[in-house]
C-alpha cells in the first residue's frame, strides 16, 4: 500500500503587528464589494493619447456635501502613476453582466488597454474625457483633491463633478471571497 506524506503547511511569516499578508487576505475576502472600472485618458500618450482603465473594489462613498468618494490604488500601478499627473477620471459601477469587463481589467501583466477596451462599448465622459461604459449600472466623473499613501496603496479621494444612470437593468456586480459574484 503507497502511503503519501500530506503537504507541508505553506510559512505563514507575521507582520511585527502579527498578521500575515495571508491571513488579512484571508479576512478581507470575507468582505463583498461592488466593483467598478476606473478609467482616465493619458493625453501625453502617443498622438491622441490612451484610455486607462482598472477594476477596483476599494472605492467608497466619502462625503455627501461636497460629494466626494475614494479609490485605493496599489502604489507604482499603471493608474497610480496616471493620477498623480491627470486629475480628471471616471468610475463605471459595473452590472452582474459585466464580469468580462471586470476580469479583463484585473489581469495582471495584461496586453495594452487599448486593445482590452476595443470591443466594449462606452461613451466619453464630457467633464473628464475618460471612458465611461455602457450598460454600467451607475457612473461618476471625478476630480482628484487629495492622494493619501497608506502602506502600499495611494488613497485618492475626488470630487465627484458629473453622475449618470444608464441602465437600470440588472444587479450590482460583487467580489466576495475572491470571486465575482451576483446578488441572489
Amino acid at each position: 500500500m503507497l502511503q503519501t506524506t500530506p503537504a507541508p503547511a505553506p510559512v505563514v511569516i507575521p507582520h511585527a503587528e502579527g498578521v500575515s499578508n495571508e491571513e488579512f487576505r484571508a479576512v478581507m475576502s470575507r468582505l463583498a464589494a461592488g466593483v467598478v472600472l476606473v478609467t482616465a485618458h493619458d493625453p501625453d500618450d502617443g498622438p491622441r493619447g490612451e484610455d486607462v482603465g482598472m477594476t477596483a473594489t476599494a472605492f467608497m462613498s466619502v462625503s455627501l456635501d461636497p460629494p466626494l468618494v475614494l479609490v485605493s490604488l496599489r502604489n507604482g500601478s499603471r493608474m497610480d502613476d496616471l493620477l498623480a499627473e491627470q486629475p480628471l477620471w471616471a468610475v463605471s459601477v459595473l452590472s452582474e453582466s459585466q464580469r468580462h469587463v471586470a476580469g479583463r481589467f484585473a489581469m495582471k501583466g495584461r496586453v495594452s488597454d487599448r486593445l482590452l477596451f476595443e470591443d466594449i462599448p462606452y461613451t466619453r465622459g464630457e467633464v473628464s474625457g475618460a471612458l465611461l461604459v455602457s450598460g454600467a449600472l451607475a457612473t461618476l466623473e471625478c476630480r482628484t483633491e487629495q492622494r493619501v499613501v497608506a502602506g502600499d496603496h495611494t488613497l485618492v479621494i475626488a470630487r465627484v463633478l458629473s453622475v449618470g444612470l444608464p441602465s437600470a437593468d440588472g444587479g450590482p456586480l460583487t467580489y466576495f471571497r475572491g470571486r465575482y459574484r451576483q446578488l441572489d
